[in-house]
């Protein structure tokens, strides 16, 4: 499959192309970065035993990509 979508991307524009791409980047990092925020935030949380933000922060985990 990925190389179907590789393919896919040859045939448009080079220009769009690599907007796209950079979008894609972007946006994983940006997901990587919440990501280890939220963690961080849980393990704070434990340290500090406070379940209620730890149940939040688990919920909102469910939802980082």
């Amino acid at each position: 499959m990925e190389n179907n979508a590789l393919n896919e991307m040859d045939r448009v524009d080079p220009n769009l192309r690599d907007e796209i791409l950079a979008e894609l980047f972007l946006n994983q990092m940006m997901d990587n970065f919440k990501r280890s925020k939220v963690l961080e935030e849980i393990d704070q949380s434990l340290k500090n035993k406070d379940k209620e933000a730890f149940l939040r922060l688990t919920e909102e985990l469910k939802s980082v990509s």
